[in-house]
Order: C-alpha cells, then structure tokens, then sequence
C-alpha cells in the first residue's frame, strides 16, 4: 500500500509542496477563477508529481490498490461548502487517489493491454483541456479539425487504405465497432433479422455493439476457431449459408488482427475474399494489434487488413498515447456520414460546405475532445523511425519470451506467441499432471506474482485450459524485466510443486 504517512517529521518550509500551500492560502478566488500566479505554480507542482511518478516507475510495483471500504472511509465526505487551498488539494489526489491503480505504464506490466503513454501526448491533453475546444464541427474547431484530417490521413496510409477511406478518432474500441456496426446496418439496408458473425475469441466489446444497435442475442453468431485460436472461415461459411436459408440477414463480419487473449490474427485475407464474395460488411478489430501495421515485420503479418471495409484501432494502446484516442476508419468515407448524418436546427451554421467536414457527421458523439493533438505532437517530437523502434520492441520480446518458455524445464508454451502476447504455463516435464491439478498450480503461482513480485500479469483459458499471460508492448520495458519475470515464475512453481501445492495438499 501506499505510505501517505511520510512528510511528518519534515520542516514545512522544505518542499515546493508546502511553498505552494501558503501562498494557497491566502489566495483570493473571483468566483471559479483563479490567479495566474497560482495557476502557474499549481500547473507546475502537477508537472513535478507526474515526472516523480513516471521517473520512480521501476522502483515501485506494477500494481497497488486498497479495499473499498478503506477507501469509502478516505474519501466518501461532503462537497466543501467553502473552497480549499488548491495546493493541498492537488496534493491529496497525487497521495490518496490516484496511485491506487493499476500502474499500466509499469515496464513490468504485462496484465491485459499495458501501455505507456509519451509526455508529449500528456501535454498534449492538459492544453486541449486548456484550450476548451468542443470538436464537433468546423465552425467550433476549424484548426483541431484538421489536425484530425491528417492525422487519420497518417493512419490511413499506414494501413494501405486507399484514398476514399476516412473516419474518426473515438474514445476507444467500443465505440469505433459501434459506430462500424452502424455503418455495417446502414449498408446492408436496415434489414430485419440482422445477424453478425465473430470469433469466439473475439472481444465482448463487439457483442455489446451488436446488442447495441439491435441485434438479437440469438442472432450474434460466435464462430469456432482453429489450433492457434484463428477463426475458421469454413465455419463462418456454413453458418452464413444455414442462416440465410433460415431467413436471417448477414451484415457483418468481425475479424481479430491481434485478439486479446493469444494475440491471434485471423486469417484476413481469406475473410476478404469470402466477405467481398458474400456482400457482406468485414470488420476488423485491430484496436491492440494494428499499430503493427507501422513496421515490417507488423505489415507482414497484418496482409489483407487493407480489405477490410472498416478498422478499429487505439493508439492508447500500440501506439503509446494518453486513453481516449481510438480510431476507427472506413474504406468509403461517405458509408460514415450515410449512417451518422441527422440534420439539427440549433446547429445549422455550422454547415460550411463540401470540404469542410463536421466530425459528429462520423460517429455516436456531438461534444467530443480534441484527440489528434496527443498523436500529432507525439510523432512530430519523436519521429516514426522511434515509434517503429517502440512497437518492434514489443514483438521482438515476445519472441524472446516463447524461446525462453520452449527450453525451460519448468514451462510449457500454450501458443505461439503473437504480436505481444505470449500464452504459456507452469507444467514441468518431469511431473505428469492433470488438468485441475495444472490449474490449481498455476493459479497459486500467478497469485504470487500479484502480491509477491513487482510485475503484473493476467491469465486467460485457452480451450478451458487455465493460461498465464505475457501481453509485452511497453517501449519502455527490457529483457531483464521480462527474463526476471518469468525465473520468478520458474520459483513459484517449484515451490509450490514442493509445498503440494497444486493437489489441494
């Protein structure tokens, strides 16, 4: 837990903390402003927190939190009827709120999908929320706006998109698939009885959006997958023959570049050619995986990607940015405004013309951030060559950790690594045990990494097989950290194989 004890003992006048606190307290609010002075120093005490926090990463765990009560009793009080020094607020969210969390710019974070965001793109989102731009249409943000037109154009190229191709940035994967759903409906002419097909590896984010927009849940078709958790075309196809001779309407396919659990790709351009065949709308959910795209060895394995007719991506994954920068494009611009366009009275000055788009003609959201700015200012400060670097790195660790596994004694590789994740588990060789019993073992090892070791990792089931999970794509993370973590796995097992562990013993 964290100590917020520390600072007792200390002379008041020693840190900028306490310097900021009393000119704080004799400050003077004209209503909800505040003094430029005291902006300043609160902006530049928040700055020093941040680069304390990022720069102290690797000597603090991967993960800290507290029960909710403990919690609840900290923190649940009345809104203050009087203000309160703003130095000592902003203190007591760096102390008692906001290291309670999963620390997902750790370099041993491996749980879920870890990133770590540049401090460019976090400036960048402290000024567009200083700027207090609503970027809804171009009369209310022409400059942000365009900014958003190129750098989907950025992204658009990367993916080998061709020059029709447009779409957005959303604040995540579920909404970019929502609004891919729509798209997909609006296309295929609203028909009754919509049914949309996926892996079973797929993401729950895409079961919700068809619920969403109206799919029944007996009509949202989860298609089996083969040896390496990609989905089986032959499946898919007899599940849309069945289902079209039994009266339902195909209108979208969802396909994984990069699943969360395995990191499997699907086989996509083997779905485009059945999609194109069929009519029938492909999606690509590539929120994890597709910033691969910007290296070779990432647009090696992403081939037919391009095909699809929309691509859900996060930059707040791969691609190292603040969350709230997801990005969803479509190969016809126009299926987006056919689908989102709703003509409204109180905003009919903001029509300026062709040219001159209005981004909630694109998507579910009117108000809506500034989100280009953090990817901008981050490629213009360091340059794709570095975020090639970043996202190789990922891949090339993994690749690291799956022969690590293959010779240990101790491991055993559940699936080829893929993109950043690697799936394996602790099962000796020299001991033959079965499947609850691997699972008892495992589960009691991945406990210990969570309150023993200072990485973080999550654990997936792979054919109902209990998997611990490597997911590696922080470009600050090294081989150490992932070498160290896996012997401190290697440790755990054998002591609890010792111990007995995994026989309930």
């Amino acid at each position: 837990m964290v100590d917020d004890s520390g600072g007792k003992g200390e002379t008041p006048s020693a840190s900028p903390e306490n310097e900021l606190g009393r000119k704080a307290g004799n400050e003077a609010h004209d209503g909800l402003r505040m003094a430029p002075d005291l902006m300043l120093d609160l902006a530049r005490r928040a700055a020093e927190l941040l680069v304390e926090r990022i720069e102290g990463l690797p000597k603090e765990s991967a993960w800290e939190g507290d029960f909710q009560q403990i919690l609840a009793d900290r923190l649940m009080e009345d809104p203050p009827e009087s203000g309160q020094p703003a130095a000592e607020v902003l203190e007591r969210a760096a102390r008692e709120i906001l290291p309670f969390a999963l620390r997902l710019d750790h370099p041993r974070q491996f749980a879920f999908i870890p990133t770590a965001p540049t401090w460019p793109g976090v400036i960048a989102d402290f000024m567009a929320a200083g700027y207090n731009v609503n970027q809804c249409t171009w009369l209310t943000s022409s400059g942000p706006s365009q900014l958003e037109l190129v750098v989907i154009d950025w992204i658009r190229r990367w993916l080998g998109y061709p020059e029709s191709a447009g779409g957005l940035l959303t604040s995540g994967g579920s909404a970019a698939s929502l609004d891919a759903f729509v798209a997909a409906r609006e296309s295929a002419g609203h028909p009754e009885r919509p049914t949309v097909y996926m892996s079973d590896q797929s993401h729950s984010a895409h079961v919700r959006a068809a619920r969403i927009i109206g799919v029944r849940p007996e009509c949202i078709r989860k298609i089996p997958c083969d040896e390496r958790f990609r989905l089986d075309v032959e499946a898919l196809a007899r599940a849309v023959a069945e289902d079209r001779a039994a009266g339902f309407n195909p209108i979208a396919v969802c396909a994984n570049a990069g699943a969360g659990s395995t990191g499997a790709i699907d086989p996509l351009e083997v779905m485009a050619d059945y999609c194109e065949a069929e009519r029938i709308w492909l999606h690509v959910d590539a929120a994890y995986g597709g910033f691969a795209v910007v290296t070779e060895r990432g647009k090696e394995l992403l081939r037919g990607l391009e095909r699809a007719d929309s691509i859900g991506l996060d930059a707040h994954k791969w691609f190292f940015q603040p969350y709230e920068a997801g990005c969803l494009l479509v190969k016809d611009a126009k299926a987006l405004e056919k689908a989102f366009v709703v003509p409204h009275d109180m905003l009919q000055d903001t029509i300026w013309g062709a040219n001159h788009p209005n981004f909630s003609d694109r998507g579910l959201q009117l108000s809506r951030s500034v989100r280009a700015l953090k990817i901008w200012m981050s490629v213009q400060t360091f340059g794709m060559a570095a975020f090639r670097r970043a996202v190789s790195n990922g891949m090339e660790l993994a690749a690291r950790a799956e022969a690590y596994v293959r010779v240990s004694p101790m491991l055993e590789m559940l699936n080829p690594a893929s993109l950043g994740i690697v799936c394996f588990r602790v099962n000796p060789t020299a001991t033959a045990l079965d499947e609850e019993a691997l699972s008892k073992l495992n589960r009691n090892v991945l406990a210990r990494v969570f309150w023993e070791n200072p990485a973080f990792m999550s654990s997936t089931l792979l054919r109902k097989r209990f998997s611990l999970r490597l997911c590696i794509l922080n470009h600050t993370t090294t081989w150490n950290d992932v070498r160290e973590t896996l012997e401190a796995i290697e440790r755990f097992g054998k002591e609890a194989l010792s111990k007995g562990e995994h026989d309930g013993t």
